[in-house]
């Protein structure tokens, strides 16, 4: 039997849907490629050296060293899945970890929990050592505060130094930028001095270069019309530095009501990335900043109030297939201990553990708590943060790594057809999430190459380069 429609009505109703079908494509790209940090440290330009990313890794491991020593410690303080099947007593704690260490593979098969904590720790570890912080924003804003105009003029431009020193030294981490003041009546002209004298001393230290995954943040957006101001100005210092054009992305801050929705009751993110002229790489929740616009007192600014979840949300419907990352905001309970200086006695020792694995424990929920929710970046203010930032977003991945290889390889053999593993039913989009918990596992440290591989996907694959032969090409770009 021949098909009723002709072609020529066929192409009479599809003539119209071309425009809107490339349209949509413009506008929603798809999720990027390219690597997003899991964490980002803002820290007072006062305070920024060359080699601050650096120091912040030390401090972090003297943390661990005191307040969390060993594996099991660090386990029951932050609340790692199953830690409460760990030995209570610190003999068998470390009759264990010589086990773990002997045959690794064979105590996970009897003590899984046992292993995801070892393995957690000792990655949590490396990743201090090697990389302990991957984005750094120096902070005029509220990290720095208001100061006289000459102090800032010289942060500016000595905070620039350091970045260019920081380059050719190598210790810069793999992202870094500045967050400059919000451009209100009062502070506009501050604020774009401050960009302005950055930028052009560091172009003029590097000989024209910027470091790579550099950006600019610009908080409290509550209009269009200051991302549109905000990127005429770049643009212009672009051309006056010799830089390309759009060398300088921007993230913008949601730190109020009014980044969510204008006084017509429609979205606001949308506008403000429109404004930006393609300029926008990240959104930056604000929890303080959004709760107080909320008039939720101090007591119940959380991370975890339903008002934060409901911004949150309203970031991802917004902002979903734009190819924009997002970013949740900070806790701001410090793993700090209580009493200071050297001489302590035991009931102040005790006092010190309890309050940092206290502050640990509420951090690690709430970076839990983002994760859950698909925001897998996350703000930190203190070098102590790191240790449970990483225990968090490895714990996350790692407790779902050998049922994803299962179904990712089950995936993979059935070339891409919905395939049942167990109880679970995994069809095109199910594939897209397991290799992109792969990604986003791979990306952070939580899982190895090697680890990766056993699921069936390589590196490659993991950026979007896929051989022709790849399976995920055709899976990932239904």
């Amino acid at each position: 039997m021949n098909p009723t429609l002709s072609s020529a009505q066929i192409e009479a109703a599809m003539g119209p849907l071309r425009e809107s079908n490339a349209r949509f494509a413009r506008t929603y790209p798809g999720d990027t490629w390219e690597r997003q940090p899991v964490q980002t440290v803002y820290g007072g330009a006062q305070l920024f050296q060359a080699d601050t990313t650096v120091k912040l890794g030390q401090l972090a491991l003297k943390a661990l060293e005191t307040y969390a020593p060993h594996f099991g410690i660090l386990a029951r303080a932050v609340g790692l899945t199953g830690a409460e099947t760990l030995p209570e007593s610190w003999q068998e704690l470390e009759q264990l970890r010589q086990q773990l260490e002997a045959d690794p593979q064979g105590t996970k098969r009897i003590m899984p929990h046992a292993w995801r904590a070892w393995t957690v720790y000792n990655r949590v570890v490396e990743k201090l050592q090697r990389e302990p912080v991957e984005d750094f924003r120096i902070d005029f804003e509220d990290g720095y505060g208001n100061r006289p105009d000459a102090e800032e003029d010289k942060d500016a431009v000595r905070t620039a130094q350091e970045v260019a020193k920081g380059a050719k030294a190598g210790t810069l981490p793999p992202f870094i930028g500045i967050r400059v003041k919000p451009l209100t009546d009062q502070l506009f002209a501050r604020s774009v001095r401050t960009l302005d004298l950055f930028l052009s001393t560091l172009v003029a230290e590097t000989g024209g270069q910027l470091p790579s995954q550099f950006i600019v943040t610009l908080p409290k957006v509550t209009a269009p019309e200051q991302v549109t101001a905000f990127v005429q100005l770049i643009a212009a210092l672009e051309e006056k530095l010799g830089l390309p054009a759009g060398a300088v992305p921007i993230e913008l801050m949601v730190e109020t009501t009014q980044s969510i929705m204008d006084s017509d009751g429609l979205l606001m993110l949308p506008l403000l990335v429109k404004a930006s002229a393609g300029r926008c790489r990240g959104a930056h929740f604000g929890t303080y900043d959004y709760t107080a616009s909320c008039n939720i007192i101090a007591r119940y600014q959380s991370m975890v109030h339903p008002a934060c979840d409901y911004a949150r949300s309203a970031m991802q419907v917004a902002l979903a297939s734009t190819g924009i990352m997002l970013s949740d905001g900070a806790t701001n309970i410090m793993p700090v201990p209580v009493h200071r200086g050297e001489g302590l006695n035991l009931i102040q020792q005790q006092e010190n553990l309890k309050a940092v694995h206290a502050a640990w424990h509420l951090h690690f929920e709430h970076i839990q708590h983002s994760l859950s929710h698909a925001l897998y970046q996350g703000w930190d203010l203190h070098p102590a943060q790191l240790i449970t930032r990483y225990a968090a977003v490895f714990d996350f991945f790692l407790r779902d790594l050998d049922a994803a290889t299962v179904r990712l390889n089950n995936f993979v053999a059935k070339a891409a057809q919905a395939t049942l593993s167990g109880d679970v039913f995994d069809d095109a989009a199910t594939g897209r999430g397991l290799l992109n918990y792969f990604r986003l596992a791979y990306n952070c440290n939580a899982v190895t190459e090697a680890e990766i591989e056993a699921a069936g996907v390589s590196r490659s694959d993991l950026r979007g380069e896929g051989s022709g032969t790849s399976p995920w090409l055709d899976v990932l770009n239904r």
